[in-house]
């Protein structure tokens, strides 16, 4: 989207032909899917519709599936045509990491897209009605456990926390009754976070009932729940209602399926964001893989260094299309921000620690952002969110 935009800025109607292919009608804001999975913000809430943010006569719109990527023959397949090409954008976004556990991809749920998020929500609601109703009471119906302490569990697990008050509520259920438990196979919670952070962090969301094992693998899910390891020879089962997965992402399957060479679904791009040897072909977004030369470590695939690819690759299309040279990507991150639910956060932004409602509010002005360098004033109207002193 950032790209398609910034190419509608920057070249002119005859310039050239830009079609943007996405199986859906709507795009959707990937870092809001929590707050859809948790039923805090309403599915229809974390999309908009793609034709409404888009020129229409500077850009043709294909709603089609992408089935195969041919960088070769310099076209794209999907189920409805096949599209050729002069230049390449692929930014066809994450697919869950199960690493290989038995029972995760059958028994564990993603949060994953919109319609995930939904199907989680509906599916933590059937937990607790179907625990109002039955006549013998199974409470592990009402045990939700979360695999991952990094920044999407962590998020969910503050949506989480402010809504359980609410379904115990709504259908009669006592909190105590209620067990939330996030379970992480590294020794800390949000790696490479501040400790300090992390610590206000996982103190909040404690005092709220979320319970967390560190340090201990979830070995295989189960329709039933979840088996942990808790020492060399030690393991529990937790019996679990609803299994959550947000452990891990990789790039889109398509990425290996199209011969480009990668790492999990992920292309090491060059620093112009090209893959290496194909000048005309971009990776952008979670599929691209940049390492950052000042730790040697990959940088974190996140919304804010997606975004600020697309503006880069389309300036760098820009200048090819004039015969020009491509210019080097350097990220500009100004912070990160995590929240602990719709009125507490964490983060650092610009150099300096924040914590609570002044966290809460940047991640929200960082959300508005994002809306409005896609879609302008309109956009950020129609989807912002404004109840920054709450």
């Amino acid at each position: 989207m950032m790209t398609v935009v910034n190419l509608q800025k920057v070249l002119g109607t005859d310039a050239a032909d830009i079609t943007l292919i996405n199986k859906n009608e709507y795009h959707y804001e990937s870092t809001w899917l929590h707050e859809a999975a948790a039923g805090t913000l309403l599915s229809d809430q974390v999309r908009y519709d793609i034709k409404d943010v888009i020129d229409s006569v500077k850009t043709k719109f294909v709603q089609a599936t992408v089935e195969a990527i041919d960088v070769a023959g310099k076209k794209v397949t999907t189920d409805n045509g096949v599209f050729t090409y002069d230049y390449l954008v692929i930014a066809l976004g994450f697919e869950g990491e199960t690493f290989g556990i038995p029972g995760l991809d059958k028994y564990a749920l993603s949060i994953a897209n919109v319609k995930a998020a939904r199907y989680i929500r509906e599916h933590i609601e059937f937990q607790f009605a179907n625990w109002s109703t039955d006549s013998v009471k199974d409470d592990s119906r009402l045990t939700i456990v979360v695999g991952g302490a990094g920044f999407t569990g962590i998020e969910f697990l503050g949506e989480l926390a402010n809504r359980v008050p609410e379904l115990c509520k709504e259908f009669d259920v006592p909190r105590e009754k209620v067990r939330i438990v996030c379970v992480e196979a590294a020794p800390m919670v949000l790696p490479g976070f501040d400790p300090e952070l992390v610590s206000y962090a996982v103190g909040k969301l404690e005092s709220k009932g979320i319970e967390f094992s560190i340090g201990t693998p979830v070995v295989e899910a189960t329709p039933e729940g979840v088996n942990i390891k808790k020492g060399e020879d030690h393991f529990e089962f937790i019996k679990a209602g609803t299994v959550v997965w947000a452990a891990g992402i990789r790039g889109n399957r398509l990425i290996e399926e199209s011969g480009i060479e990668n790492m999990r679904a992920r292309v090491k791009v060059d620093k112009d964001l090209t893959v290496p040897g194909s000048d005309n072909v971009f990776v952008i977004g979670d599929c691209a893989l940049m390492i950052n030369e000042e730790t040697n470590r990959p940088y974190p695939p996140t919304a804010q260094i997606a975004m600020q690819q697309g503006e880069a690759t389309a300036k760098n299309i820009a200048e090819l299309i004039k015969d020009g040279e491509t210019t080097e990507f350097v990220p500009d991150l100004k912070g990160t921000v995590c929240s602990l639910g719709d009125d507490d956060a964490i983060g650092v932004v610009f150099g300096k620690k924040v914590t609570g409602k002044r966290a809460s509010f940047m991640k929200k002005m960082i959300d508005n952002r994002a809306l409005y360098m896609v879609g302008g004033p309109s956009l950020v109207m129609k989807k912002g969110k404004f109840n920054v002193l709450k």
